[in-house]
């Protein structure tokens, strides 16, 4: 008789911080850090409505992609989810645009990176800085997800630091009423009768970068056979 053989499996080493940080750290990112700028221009202070409103579908997206996940273990990411319920040429057509998103907002992760960078070291091609960062994440990846895992944590607790304090220099700056170029910090423009700046053309617009700064919080998604207890550690 032919001895049966298990399937491969991935090893699962995800602890339930790494899958915490994972979704926070996916919402924190160059949308937000780097295209906040931009979208609160366009918006003015109903940026807020705008990230309430994608902050909400985000929370029920993800908490539907949650219950799916812990109702089959046996998937290794919601491509698979997509292929059982939808079938195979939508998991086909999902997962491949889901890939080339991915490529393409890598490189332009890599771009904002070397851009920061130029404003510390102006001599530094941006080109450098993206390759460098390339070759150090590729060499994290190439190991143990518990690597990625642990690269991840540190990297979304970096993160959070940095958010709470730019809200605790922001609430500062309002408190001593800073001067700026363009004016005092203040709440008036909250306060105030122009909370749509650029009226409702300025409010939708918006969303493309609101929404691109929410990129990421999907990727609880794919570590559907990667993470340590998911009963326990998904809900």
């Amino acid at each position: 008789m032919e001895e049966k053989t298990n399937p491969p499996q991935l090893a699962r080493e995800l602890k339930n911080r790494h899958v915490q940080l994972i979704a926070l750290g996916g919402t924190i990112g160059t949308g937000l850090f780097l295209g906040a700028g931009e979208s609160i221009k366009l918006a003015g202070p109903s940026i807020l409505l705008a990230y309430g409103i994608a902050g909400i579908a985000c929370f029920l997206l993800i908490r539907a992609l949650g219950e799916l996940l812990v109702s089959n273990l046996g998937i290794t990411s919601f491509v698979d989810l997509i292929k059982t319920h939808l079938g195979q040429r939508a998991a086909f057509v999902v997962g491949w645009t889901y890939w080339s998103c991915w490529i393409a907002i890598a490189m332009a992760e890599l771009t904002a990176a070397g851009l920061y960078v130029q404003m510390w070291f102006p001599n530094i091609p941006v080109i450098v800085t993206a390759l460098s960062l390339l070759v150090i994440l590729f060499c994290l990846n190439i190991f143990t997800v518990s690597a990625f895992g642990e690269t991840e944590f540190w990297f979304s607790v970096i993160k959070i630091v940095a958010i709470v304090g730019l809200i605790i220099v922001g609430i500062v700056m309002v408190v001593v009423g800073y001067k700026t170029p363009y004016g005092y910090a203040s709440l008036t423009n909250l306060t105030g009768n122009n909370w749509f700046a650029h009226g409702a053309k300025g409010f939708f617009l918006s969303f493309q970068m609101v929404l691109f700064s929410f990129t990421g919080v999907e990727m609880i998604g794919m570590t559907a056979s990667e993470t340590k207890d998911p009963e326990k550690n998904y809900p």
